[in-house]
């Protein structure tokens, strides 16, 4: 009897775990072609943001040259730029018929838009990994459902651009490396020196998030207690180390950042030319047999354009910051200042405006209730990369740090789904605990609804949202700017505005669709005209309507004394319509209550 009680068990064990299988499968397939359908959708409705179309361009003249030289002088990693354009390469090869990408944007975009949602099922399925390996089934399932209806990474997963495409490489690469610790060097090493390659292929801030986040993974073990491999043998860091950086570690850390950065190099190649300004610090140096050997080697070292190019242009502008920056109304540098240009707590301030509310109550409300949760190297890599954006000088756009959010949503799912375990469990099953477990399962799942249909109300500009904490979307315009909410993508819905109101109109815009050029707007680029008066604004304005994108208005996204007077000179009139991005102003009236 005994046995064959055990053989039912054994059976029903088996059938459970198929039928769990089976559901977490059409779990994950259902968040996924929901957010696929929101993202194509969404796509189809924006206009080019601002590095689109020079993402585009330069795609498809690395597969035509087979050089990358366009993107890496920029600082941009090929990768995400060589998977956007290969369709549309293909297809020219196929036609023998070449595109041109600023007469044909408007028929390319759409296509390279799509092949990001690659990336986007790649993100969905590590983050669908790593909460199952932390928590679970249902920790899988939830970090899947908040990663697949939060507003700013489907605005982004709508988006030919590289922030999606690091966020899921780097997942991968931290996944890999805390799953593989234990086993040998393909799975210990292997895997994650591909994905650490993979991440700075995709953008190159993957260079200084990646190590910080395997520093994370391995100070968690660190902590807890966890053996690490060497060379064949175990070893438990609390008992004969006394730092979490052990031999095993650096030495793996050493491997998988060389084999990647080799691998790297090898996917960007090289054109085979001197570098120009290396050639120019050699011919100023003096005439002495140490200048005459550097110039020598400087026209004849031909190894560039090469990756080293790219890292070391993004690591330069970091260091200088950007021309400034714009948060809660308030800009950087002050006018008529030059610094400081950034501020420190702008990634955590920029992040609580652009985060739903159920993914910020989350933590706070675990903090309270079970803290010990909160404890997941997932969590941890999430907190390691915000302390690290206090010292970020680029502040453009949370889409810097979308790496961070992809993490923190993995380790906050799976610290819930982990809280209400042990709540039902605690002391033997108290009605109490059970009853509290249950009530923070109905949050979670109230929680994802109400971000569901925030990401509907959104949709299609994601891109412009705020939370209801800060104002809402509608006004988000007044907290943040540039890829926080006006990038450029907003002149299809302007030329609705103008057709449907058959106005004569004038347009200020930030971006750089060409689409600007097919439709019947006239630009007029006040921060590069002779401003000096509201006069000249009126002298320069031949419609009667002005359209001023938001971040021109209200960012600083063009730092000059024209646009500083201009803005300011705006933002004292009221409008008298909008779109999303636009405000729109009538200069008839405005001129009336000027006499």
């Amino acid at each position: 009897m005994d046995e064959v009680g055990g053989l039912e068990r054994d059976v029903n064990n088996r059938k459970h775990l198929a039928e769990s299988a089976l559901f977490s499968a059409l779990w994950f397939l259902a968040w996924g072609v929901a957010s696929s359908i929101w993202c194509l959708t969404a796509a189809g409705q924006l206009g080019a943001t601002f590095d689109e179309p020079v993402y585009v361009t330069r795609g498809l003249e690395g597969w035509r040259t087979g050089s990358h030289h366009g993107l890496l002088k920029m600082g941009t990693m090929p990768l995400p730029a060589d998977v956007q354009t290969l369709p549309l390469y293909l297809w020219e090869r196929w036609t023998g018929v070449a595109f041109d990408p600023a007469s044909d944007l408007d028929r390319l975009l759409p296509w390279a838009r799509a092949t990001t949602l690659l990336f986007w099922w790649l993100l969905l399925g590590y983050g669908w990994l790593a909460g199952r390996a932390l928590a679970g089934p249902w920790g899988g399932r939830l970090a899947v459902a908040l990663l697949a209806c939060e507003p700013t990474l489907l605005a982004h997963a709508s988006l030919a651009t590289t922030d999606i495409a690091i966020s899921a490489c780097l997942l991968a690469l931290v996944y890999h490396f805390q799953t593989g610790r234990k086993a040998g060097w393909v799975r210990r090493v292997g895997l994650p020196a591909l994905w650490f390659a993979a991440a700075v292929l995709a953008k190159a801030s993957g260079l200084v998030f990646g190590p910080l986040c395997l520093l994370a993974v391995e100070f968690h073990r660190w902590w807890n207690g966890e053996a690490v491999r060497w060379w064949g043998r175990e070893e438990s860091p609390l008992t004969t180390h006394h730092s979490p950086l052990t031999t095993s570690f650096l030495r793996d850390l050493v491997q998988i950042g060389s084999i990647g950065l080799v691998l790297v190099f090898l996917y960007c190649g090289s054109d085979g030319q001197p570098q120009a300004s290396f050639v120019a610090w050699a011919h100023r140096l003096p005439d002495s047999a140490w200048g005459r050997s550097m110039v020598w080697l400087a026209e004849n070292l031909r190894i560039f354009r090469n990756a080293g190019e790219g890292l070391v242009r993004q690591i330069k502008h970091n260091m200088n910051a950007h021309d400034g920056t714009y948060l809660l109304g308030k800009s950087w540098p002050p006018d008529g200042q030059t610094s400081p240009r950034s501020v420190w707590y702008y990634f955590p301030v920029a992040l609580a405006i652009k985060l739903s509310v159920p993914l910020l109550i989350l933590p706070v409300a675990l903090v309270l209730v079970r803290p010990r949760a909160l404890w997941n190297w997932a969590c941890l890599a999430a907190a390691v990369l915000l302390v690290f954006s206090l010292n970020c000088r680029v502040q453009i756009g949370v889409r810097l740090v979308l790496p961070l959010v992809t993490l923190a949503v993995v380790g906050l799912a799976s610290a819930a789904v982990q809280a209400c375990r042990e709540w039902r469990m605690r002391e033997g099953k108290r009605t109490r605990s059970v009853a509290f477990a249950h009530a923070l399962m109905v949050l979670l799942a109230a929680g994802v609804l109400w971000t569901t249909l925030t990401a509907v109300r959104v949709w299609p500009h994601g891109l412009c949202y705020v939370n209801e904490l800060w104002g809402g979307t509608a006004n988000g315009y007044r907290c943040l700017s540039d890829s926080n909410y006006d990038w450029g993508q907003g002149l299809g819905e302007l030329a609705s505005w103008q057709q449907r109101q058959q106005a004569d109109l004038d347009v200020w815009y930030f971006g750089t669709d060409p689409v600007l050029k097919k439709v019947p707007l006239r630009e007029v680029p006040l921060h590069n005209l002779p401003i000096t008066s509201p006069e000249d604004v009126h002298t320069h304005v031949k419609s009667r309507y002005l359209a001023v994108s938001t971040t021109l208005l209200y960012g600083r996204a063009a730092p000059t004394p024209a646009h500083e007077r201009a803005s300011a000179y705006l933002r004292s009139l009221q409008p008298v319509a909008r779109t999303t991005t636009f405000l729109i102003y009538d200069f008839a009236s405005s001129s009336k209550r000027g006499e």
